[in-house]
């Protein structure tokens, strides 16, 4: 009887121990929420947006023989707009569990008629102080890549890539007593990506990217960093919504027929843009 006694002794003491803790481990597994948003998951997903860019741009064009050349800030100098609105677009497409490809594109084009208020030179023409002279900026950015997620779970991910940005530049001044001088540039710059997305509900993630290059290589010099940052908020299954920023650098020192001299520029600013996903 008193062994008896003991045995439910020892079960009962054994429930008492065991259930808080049964409790106490169902309690946190349902406290554990894994958010499950579209921009892991999807594998395809659109953009379209506006960007708004602060512009800072230098350049130096001068002929084979013509020496170093002067730089001219096409915003100070020549009266350019130092902001702008232009459209941003994107596509992403998740091919495999951790591969995807990307693009991105934006354009800003830019004129501009000022009169000089300090001598310039471009392509070895002078401009002297008091000549009224037409500008013109065109620039655009196509940026392609490749990227694995080396850590991805549902609501996390991280990772690296390869990519290209193909960049496009016109420069042009004119005066009609002068000349019409104007330099092109096509630079395709491959790059090394980081990226990372992180899903903070079913409806709310951010995102991060980071492209960078750098070479020098005979006649061509040249480094670009492009970095993106944006939150995202998606409150329906296939459509959301986006507010980011971008920054982009880039720095080209060459000597070609269409452009010899240099080009340095920077464009930073607010993004705000609609996502479709599915």
């Amino acid at each position: 009887m008193a062994e008896k006694k003991r045995l439910w002794s020892a079960l009962a003491l054994v429930l008492a121990i065991s259930a808080p803790i049964a409790t106490a481990r169902a309690e946190t597994a349902a406290e554990v929420f894994i958010p499950n948003h579209p921009a892991l998951t999807d594998r395809f997903s659109v953009t379209a947006g506006l960007l708004y860019l602060d512009s800072s741009t230098n350049a130096v064009l001068t002929t084979a023989s013509g020496g170093t050349g002067v730089i001219v800030n096409f915003e100070d100098t020549l009266g350019m707009e130092d902001r702008s609105y232009t459209g941003l677009f994107g596509f992403t497409w998740r091919f495999a569990e951790r591969w995807r490809l990307e693009t991105e594109y934006f354009r800003l084009n830019r004129d501009a008629i000022k009169t000089l208020a300090t001598e310039i030179k471009w392509n070895d023409v002078s401009y002297p102080i008091g000549t009224t002279v037409e500008s013109t900026f065109n620039f655009y950015d196509v940026r392609v890549g490749a990227s694995y997620s080396f850590y991805k779970t549902r609501d996390k991910e991280l990772g690296v890539g390869l990519g290209m940005h193909v960049a496009g530049i016109t420069a042009r001044i004119a005066e009609p007593n002068l000349g019409d001088e104007q330099g092109k540039v096509l630079a395709p710059l491959p790059t090394l990506n980081l990226y990372g997305n992180f899903a903070l509900t079913d409806e709310w993630a951010l995102r991060f990217r980071v492209d960078y290059f750098s070479l020098t290589y005979d006649e061509f010099g040249g480094s670009l960093t492009s970095t993106g940052l944006d939150l995202l908020y998606q409150p329906f299954r296939h459509v959301g919504f986006g507010l980011g920023l971008r920054n982009y650098s880039l720095e080209v020192d060459l000597s070609d027929p269409d452009w010899h001299g240099r080009v340095n520029m920077q464009f930073t600013g607010p993004t705000l843009f609609v996502t479709g996903s599915f």
